[in-house]
């Protein structure tokens, strides 16, 4: 069922592009069907960023909640939950749009990395799609996508570090309170996401092939790009209520 649903018309996807677009070697159909997808999604992730940016905003308040009613666990998430409704926010709406696009994306990147190129797989195209003649598999005429690249495991690396540091915001403990176990642990996260998962990412872009790390660099382009976008669109948001 998932390579029915899922699996199977991403692969036609890249194919027809790849057939209908003749100029565009395949990482560039890659880095299409990609955008393409990502814009399918917009209205779900768009959500998502937009509740991540509200929560950003109250976290001082719900610092103060925490720190008003730590005795009272059932008081505190009362108020918390208080405090989301009057700002907005619905953090588990958010985790469910998470949720739905976690299918697709799982897809693509089964399309990308079994996609078998230079070869066609004609058992997974449908009828109407036809098989291009050549498929090219030098992106840009310098790099074999179907190969470890180290120059796109890298480009993979450094935009998921930038995506990861625009996406997060920095962690800073109260001012003048004693240092805690849990701020120990939430400064070891942060620093672990913004510069282990990186490296994570480069050896695994490299490992599997380039298809993958074009489909993650430009995934994550895609996510920094909607970051700035959003964050714009409502700061004049903000300033037109002010």
């Amino acid at each position: 069922m998932f390579t029915t649903l899922l699996t199977q018309p991403l692969y036609n996807g890249l194919v027809f592009i790849m057939d209908t677009s003749p100029l565009f070697d395949a990482g560039m159909a890659v880095l299409l069907l990609t955008v393409i997808i990502k814009l399918i999604l917009f209205p779900l992730s768009k959500k998502a960023v937009i509740t991540q940016l509200r929560m950003k905003q109250i976290a001082p308040e719900l610092e103060k909640v925490k720190e008003e009613y730590k005795d009272d666990k059932q008081v505190q998430a009362q108020k918390t939950l208080e405090l989301y409704k009057e700002n907005g926010i619905r953090p588990f709406a958010s985790i469910l749009l998470i949720f739905i696009q976690l299918p697709i994306i799982f897809a693509l990147y089964k399309v990308f990395l079994q996609s078998g190129l230079p070869e066609i797989n004609t058992e997974l195209l449908y009828s109407f799609v036809p098989t291009p003649e050549n498929v090219n598999v030098m992106f840009l005429g310098l790099i074999d996508i179907t190969s470890k690249s180290w120059i796109l495991a890298i480009c993979a690396a450094v935009t998921n570090f930038f995506q990861i540091r625009y996406s997060m915001p920095a962690y800073t403990p109260k001012e003048g309170a004693e240092r805690t176990l849990k701020d120990d642990f939430a400064k070891s996260m942060q620093l672990q996401m913004k510069y282990v998962f990186p490296v994570v990412v480069l050896f695994i872009a490299y490992s599997i092939s380039g298809a993958i790390a074009i489909y993650w660099t430009t995934s994550n382009l895609f996510m920094i790009g909607q970051e700035l976008v959003l964050r714009k669109h409502k700061r004049k948001h903000e300033q037109g209520q002010d």
